[in-house]
């Protein structure tokens, strides 16, 4: 899980995102991956983890089912050091970039690069 201030910076910015930490999506917090993902397809929302792991398998599942989903958006620790004070805002930065850049993410999944500071 990533820290609220992400989701809150990323509103800042104009962006229509949530997080689990809200109160609207709190139940989503320690939820299964597959009713995580499911949530997110039902708000037709991008998800972003990185849990490349799990999510990769219900992503090709789901495809090769026929059905959709609005978008996977990968991040690893060695790109976004979870102990750094500075990935925070790195990983702001990052995903604002990708949703200018890639505003439309349908049945895509895409891992996360940093942007040059």
């Amino acid at each position: 899980m990533y820290a609220p201030a992400v989701a809150a910076a990323l509103r800042a910015r104009d962006h229509d995102v949530v997080s689990v930490h809200d109160a609207s999506h709190v139940f989503l917090a320690g939820a299964a991956d597959a009713d995580v993902l499911a949530a997110a397809r039902c708000e037709e929302r991008t998800l972003v983890t990185e849990n490349v792991r799990d999510f990769r398998p219900l992503e090709s599942s789901l495809l090769a089912a026929g059905s959709h989903h609005a978008g996977l958006v990968y991040t690893s620790n060695r790109r976004f050091p979870r102990g750094d004070p500075a990935t925070t805002g790195r990983l702001v930065r990052a995903l604002d970039a990708l949703l200018r850049s890639t505003p439309d993410l349908r049945d895509r999944a895409v891992f996360l690069a940093r942007v040059d500071e």
